[in-house]
């Protein structure tokens, strides 16, 4: 757990870049969701990269929808979809406006609100486990559509916001393929994590789904 992390609220221009810088500079920042029954602060430990139409791995590759026009935004806004019928992921927007990309946040470390996480995550094992998984990480944190396209690098008081925190070495940054992503988004390692911290999520290989005869 870092002791005195920097508060400051990162800029906007921090996420007006090439999603592949901003990724793998998002691990060791703060991300603070505020709600009515208290804080919960989360150091990121895990994130992956998603480039937009560049991307077969990325909601944006075939274009603009009603689902992920978030992506398409000013740059430092959260955008939140639904996966499986059941769970909730979030994401910051990056890059020039009208041009789509995004990090999938997948991992993180609670460092603050435990208490209050632990009463969304009922089925964790341990405090390590409350935000291992992009899905486990919202649950946490109380995340759901509602929060789609909320400002998080504002200094104003806001449902979720990200903080500058404390950086990590590059020597301490792993990376390798996303995980679940199949066909030509695969080979794309573009998974970031902290080596060796106990937060990041297994990594699992992309199973193709078989068709009902």
């Amino acid at each position: 757990m870092i002791a005195t992390p920097d508060r400051t609220p990162l800029p906007r221009e921090f996420f007006a870049r090439p999603v592949l810088d901003v990724a793998p500079d998002l691990l060791g920042r703060i991300l603070v969701r505020s709600t009515p029954d208290g804080p919960i602060a989360l150091r990121l430990t895990e994130v992956e990269a998603y480039d937009g139409e560049n991307d077969p791995g990325s909601h944006a590759y075939r274009g603009r929808t009603a689902r992920n026009g978030v992506m398409f935004g000013p740059p430092g806004h959260v955008y939140v979809y639904f996966t499986y019928g059941m769970w909730f992921c979030m994401n910051l927007v990056c890059g020039p406006e009208d041009k789509a990309s995004a990090v999938l946040l997948r991992a993180g470390e609670i460092i603050e609100g435990a208490e209050l996480a632990r009463t969304r995550r009922l089925s964790a094992r341990n405090d390590k486990e409350l935000a291992k998984g992009p899905a486990r990480l919202a649950t946490a944190l109380g995340v759901d559509r509602s929060l789609d396209g909320t400002d998080a690098c504002t200094s104003e008081e806001t449902p979720l916001r990200i903080l500058s925190g404390t950086p990590v070495p590059s020597d301490q940054v792993l990376s390798g393929p996303r995980t679940g992503v199949g066909g030509e988004g695969a080979v794309h390692p573009w998974r970031f994590w902290l080596a060796d911290d106990p937060t990041v999520s297994p990594y699992r290989a992309h199973v193709p789904r078989r068709r009902r005869s």
